[in-house]
Parts: structure tokens; C-alpha cells; sequence
């Protein structure tokens, strides 16, 4: 039974739950004893005991069965494989498993004789399965599929039945003075609490992931040679060499991370910050109406049709003009800083120019008036009365486009290039942290060598430097706060 008609089947109880017991509420209700709730919180009540336990369950049957799984396979791999091996072994297994159900093989005498005359057969259903395979993962892999099968019916029945015992005892407490109104009120205050606490978790696992890899970067690597480096060379060991072979400078990278959002924000927050000016005091309501759409438009481009576009048209424009300005060799790269910065500029006035439009007119009227009326002129009223009032959430504005610009990728793989370089010259290609993670973690990799594990380290410095920029920035708007306040 799969998990979708379970929880179709889940869904369906909890709804005539809600019908009925609504209906036995109002019935109730025409009586002489007065009501604590309104029909539909006991109809409401009598859904959420019928969904939310069977629910619950399905998630912890679902991991169970997932855990049971992998101790499943591992019981019956063979007992001289390797850890490399092994892990790579679940993964071949897991999707043998998954080729074996597409193609409704349930029983051993239906297998393939081999591994290699199932490949043919899973690639006909949708499922590639890789060459290397070996004979010994198709039994373990019907195993899986059986024992699935029958995890997936037992812990199916269990939450049906639960379903139905949830929606009896809603039912049943069905009364005029039961207070169903409470009680959902009570469930929905812990689902806005489980909500928020999702966010902070998976913030949480991120940086604690990200930590765990990290440190065993470290352990190979020295840390100062990683923060202080300034030579990016991984250069990926063959097999059998160890793997510990390489420079891992991160100043190149981070050199090139920070010089490119530097050109990017030159670009973008005064012709965003400007725009945002004009269309909150200056334009009409008819100019603002159509301006700030059209200029919101870019933020729908996506990013790849940026880099495209730097790539094939700015770079090479830039460098043939710089060319014949220069009567020869041109001055400025088809793959450089400035490219890349001057596109990802571009990409990022709307985000300038909505969030500060957006905090310069929640400005209140009355100090615009105040001010005109003490005779001052507008501009003045703008630069002494409404930026100050506004700063707070301009510098937030400008912070969420600097992190923007920090993280992103695609522009600078195709308008600046890969090269780890140190230089100061913006004409010159050189390329960012996001890049070279992207690079250290394409392929087919196994995450125990210092040229993989060095994308963790990378990811780490980053969140490190925006949680550095959102320390800052609070900084900032307190200190101005007791100043205007």
C-alpha cells in the first residue's frame, strides 16, 4: 500500500470527521444548553484527532522502515568489503531496489541471472543503474523490496486504523460545553511553534553538517594554510596517492568573492538607491505604477540568462572596445571582474530599489510635512528627514543584497572565469567561493579526501562572513537608533 493512498485514505476520514461531528454540533446546538465553541472548532477537532496521530505515526513508521533498511542490507553485505565500499554499496543496492519494483519483480526466480542483464532492463523503466554493479546486490536487493512491501501494508493498516479511532473519540466529544475551540486553538499554537522551530533546526544541521566535514578538512589540512594561503592548487590525487596532494589557499577566493560584490554593489545601490528615491517622492502616481513593475521585471530573469549574456555580448563587446581604444591589445578581458560585477549589478537594482522603495514610503506623511512646512525644499526634506528616518531598513536592504551578491554563482563561472588569482586590476578574470565549491563537488565523488571536504570548509567561511555582515549591519542600525531617537 503506498504512502500516497494511505494518506489519500487519511485525508478522506479526517474530512467526514469534520463533516459530522460540524453537523452533530449544530444539532446539538438548537437545545437549551448554550455552546462553548462554534460548530465548526468541533468539526475541526474531530479532523485533527483523526489526521495529525496517523500522520505522526506514518512519518516515524516511514523512518523506521528506512533504518531497518539499511541494517537489512548491511547485515547481508559481504563481510570483507571495505567502508569506501560499503557506502557505496547502499547506494547501488538502494537503486537495484528501486529498478527491481519499476519492473514488478517480487519473487527470486523472476531475477536476472546477472547484474549486467538487468542494466538493460532498468533503463527501459527509467532507472540507470550503474555498470559496476555486482551479482550478490540483486537477492539483497529483492530482500529490501519484500521487506518494504510489507513494512509499507502493516504500517499503512496501523494508521487507517488510527485514523478511525481518532475520528470515533472526536466524535464522541462532541458535547455543548466541550471546549473545542481550546483545543484548536492549542494544536495550531504548537504547529506555529514547530514551524518556527523547523527554521532554527535546519539552520542548525546545516552549520553542524557543515562543521562536522570541516573539521575533518582540518585534521588533514592545516588551518592556517587554509585561511592564510594565497595559492589555490587542489589538484585531485590519483588513486592510491593519498589524496592529500595540493594548495588550499582561501585569499585568491576570497579576494575574488569580496572584489566582485564590491563592483556589484557600486552598481547597483546607486542606481537602485536613486531609483527608489524618484519613484517614493517624486514620481506620479501613473509613472510609479508603470516604472516599478518594468524595473522589477529583471528580478524575474534568471540568473544562467545573465551570465549568458555577460558572456556572449558584454565581455567580448568590452574587450574588442578596450581594444580599439587601445590601437592593439585590449586592456580589459573578455572574462573579468568588471564583467562580472557590472552584470551581477544589474541583476541586483530591483532588489535595491523594491526594498528601499518600499521602506522610504512606510515613512510617516506627518515628517514630510513637518518639514515642508518649516520651508524646507524637498531635497532637503529627503536628505535630512526621510533617509535618517529610513536608514534602518535601507541598511538592511543593502545588507540582503550584499549577501545576494556574495553567494552568487553563475555569473561568475561565465563572466569571470574559474582562475584563483590575486590581483587588483577589475579587467583581470578571477573567481569566487561559490565557484570553487561548485567545482570540488562535481563528479562522481566519495567525501574522504581533502579535495572534497574542502567545499564544507568553504561553505562554512561563507556563512561566517554573512553572519559577520548581519552582526554589522545590527550594529549599525542600533547605534543610529539611539542617535535619532
Amino acid at each position: 500500500m503506498s504512502a500516497t493512498l494511505v494518506l489519500a485514505i487519511i485525508v478522506a476520514i479526517g474530512v467526514v470527521a469534520f463533516v459530522i461531528g460540524r453537523q452533530r454540533a449544530v444539532a446539538q446546538r438548537d437545545g437549551a444548553a448554550k455552546s462553548h465553541s462554534l460548530p465548526s472548532y468541533h468539526g475541526w477537532w474531530a479532523f485533527l484527532l483523526a489526521t495529525v496521530p496517523a500522520i505522526l505515526f506514518l512519518l516515524v513508521w516511514a523512518l523506521g522502515s528506512n533504518l531497518y533498511a539499511d541494517n537489512l542490507i548491511g547485515s547481508q553485505l559481504p563481510a570483507n568489503i571495505s567502508t569506501g565500499e560499503r557506502s557505496l554499496a547502499l547506494g547501488m543496492i538502494d537503486r537495484t531496489a528501486q529498478a527491481l519494483g519499476a519492473l514488478e519483480i517480487h519473487n527470486a526466480d523472476a531475477l536476472p541471472k546477472t547484474y549486467a542483464e538487468l542494466i538493460p532492463q532498468a533503463s527501459q523503466v527509467g532507472v540507470l543503474l550503474a555498470s559496476q554493479g555486482q551479482d550478490y546486490m540483486l537477492p539483497i536487493a529483492l530482500s529490501v523490496n519484500e521487506a518494504a512491501l510489507f513494512l509499507g501494508r502493516l504500517g499503512g493498516g496501523i494508521a487507517i486504523i488510527l485514523a478511525l479511532a481518532g475520528a470515533a473519540i472526536g466524535l464522541s466529544m462532541v458535547q455543548p460545553r466541550a471546549r473545542a475551540r481550546n483545543n484548536v486553538e492549542r494544536i495550531m499554537l504548537w504547529a506555529l511553534f514547530g514551524a518556527s522551530g523547523i527554521a532554527i533546526a535546519t539552520t542548525i544541521g546545516i552549520v553542524l553538517s557543515m562543521l562536522s566535514e570541516t573539521m575533518t578538512f582540518f585534521s588533514e589540512v592545516n588551518p592556517m594554510n587554509f585561511f592564510f594561503g594565497t595559492v589555490w592548487d587542489p589538484r585531485f590525487a590519483a588513486a592510491g596517492s593519498g589524496g592529500s596532494e595540493g594548495q588550499f589557499g582561501l585569499i585568491p577566493l576570497l579576494a575574488g568573492t569580496l572584489y566582485i560584490a564590491l563592483v556589484s554593489m557600486l552598481v547597483a545601490v546607486p542606481v537602485g538607491l536613486m531609483s527608489a528615491i524618484y519613484m517614493g517622492e517624486y514620481a506620479s502616481p501613473q509613472v510609479r505604477s508603470i516604472v516599478k513593475p518594468v524595473l522589477e521585471l529583471l528580478a524575474g530573469i534568471p540568473t544562467i540568462v545573465y551570465g549568458i549574456f555577460a558572456a556572449v555580448t558584454l565581455g567580448p563587446f568590452l574587450r574588442d572596445l578596450s581594444a580599439a581604444l587601445a590601437g592593439g591589445t585590449g586592456f580589459i578581458q573578455a572574462q573579468s571582474v568588471f564583467t562580472a560585477g557590472f552584470v551581477m549589478g544589474v541583476m541586483l537594482i530591483p532588489l535595491v530599489s523594491s526594498l528601499s522603495d518600499d521602506v522610504i514610503t512606510a515613512v510617516p506623511r506627518a515628517m514630510r510635512d513637518g518639514s515642508l512646512g518649516l520651508g524646507a525644499t524637498r531635497s532637503e526634506t529627503i536628505k535630512r528627514v526621510i533617509l535618517p528616518a529610513a536608514l534602518p531598513g535601507i541598511v538592511g536592504a543593502l545588507l540582503l543584497t550584499a549577501s545576494r551578491a556574495i553567494g552568487e554563482t553563475m555569473i561568475v563561472v561565465l563572466a569571470a572565469g574559474v582562475a584563483a588569482r590575486l590581483t587588483l586590476n577589475p579587467f583581470e578574470a578571477m573567481t569566487t567561493i561559490t565557484v570553487k565549491i561548485v567545482n570540488q563537488l562535481t563528479g562522481d565523488l566519495e567525501f574522504n579526501s581533502p579535495q572534497t571536504l574542502v567545499a564544507f570548509a568553504l561553505g562554512l567561511t561563507l556563512f561566517v562572513i554573512t553572519l559577520g555582515m548581519n552582526v554589522f549591519a545590527l550594529w549599525i542600525v542600533r547605534r543610529y537608533r539611539e542617535q535619532y531617537e
